[in-house]
């Protein structure tokens, strides 16, 4: 039988820097050293992440392998783990979309035996568009440990910088890449009220923005994300037609990587506009409370809490 690790055996999700190495946090750098291995989509891009680190992968010359669908079997994993260490082995184990149906079930394997294993993704938390639900979910289904070992994230950087409603946001991801796809998924979404997150590639960015204006109206309040924690980051924040012409007629804002964050559709502007739910508003006061009222009333409407819940205090004073 192996010997376990010291690290506990458990599956660890670590999150990455997205583009400033400093994001790095001392706790993944701790985990990763410790960990007896490390899945990632690249191994070559994270080999480089590693290494700036100080992070080793790999022994002697002699034991090592570049993809980890040639190394771990069965009998494999009965290895001594100081053998992982000691004589080449490399902890750096490709996982990703193509290979996740065999290397599952591999990866909890080894965590059963004992070992403790390190998920990361080429840039920021793992599972966000990037592979690794299969693993956490399988990891769950066998009672394994899932441990957060939290950082840096596109998405949530993005909408804390957008100076749009935080309080409800939906993360779409990226939309499909064909034209037909896009247009009706953002059609389907024309009616939320909540912030909405889009990730976007560098070469669809430009028709990706001209639908959303489209469909979503060019008066649409976005902001626009590139290359966040990286030298030339770009944070823009305008109307959806605006940014059309702004990305267009600058090629560098065509590159990087890319998050869209879209105001919801407001479906009451002022205080003034309340009052067409004074019907609902009412009835709904007849069992609950203001507090509660207000509340289920923004879930059914869209419109802000705070605003119904002076809308219902004057129903009630009348």
């Amino acid at each position: 039988m192996s010997t376990p690790t010291a690290m506990p055996a458990c599956l660890y999700i670590v999150a990455t820097p997205i583009g400033n190495m400093s994001d790095m946090t001392p706790h993944a750098i701790d985990v990763l050293k410790q960990v007896a291995i490390i899945a990632c989509e690249d191994t070559r891009t994270s080999g480089k992440l590693l290494s700036h680190f100080g992070i080793d992968t790999k022994g002697s010359k002699g034991d090592e392998t570049k993809d980890s669908e040639t190394r771990p079997t069965k009998n494999s994993v009965e290895n001594d783990d100081t053998t992982t260490k000691q004589k080449g082995h490399n902890k750096l184990w490709a996982y990703h979309e193509h290979n996740s149906a065999i290397q599952t079930p591999k990866i909890i394997e080894m965590i059963e035996q004992g070992h403790s294993v390190a998920l990361i993704s080429d840039a920021g938390t793992p599972l966000v568009s990037d592979p690794g639900y299969q693993l956490v979910q399988a990891a769950h289904e066998a009672g394994v440990t899932v441990s957060p070992i939290v950082g840096a994230s596109a998405a949530i950087g993005a909408l804390s910088v957008a100076g749009l409603p935080s309080d409800r946001f939906s993360f779409i991801g990226f939309l499909p890449a064909k034209t037909h796809g896009r247009q009706k998924q953002l059609s389907d979404l024309t009616s939320r009220t909540e912030t909405l997150i889009f990730y976007e590639a560098p070469h669809r960015i430009v028709s990706s923005l001209e639908d959303m204006a489209t469909i979503f109206g060019a008066d649409r309040a976005v902001t626009f994300c590139r290359e966040l924690t990286k030298t030339f980051e770009t944070v823009h924040k305008s109307a959806l037609g605006e940014l059309v012409d702004f990305v267009k007629a600058d090629d560098n804002q065509q590159r990087g990587e890319i998050v869209v964050v879209i105001a919801g559709l407001s479906v009451a502007k002022d205080t003034d506009d309340i009052s067409i739910h004074d019907k609902l508003l009412q009835r709904l006061l007849e069992d609950l409370s203001v507090k509660k009222a207000a509340a289920l009333a923004s879930d059914i409407t869209g419109v802000k809490k705070n605003a119904l819940y002076q809308r219902l205090l004057e129903l009630q004073a009348d």
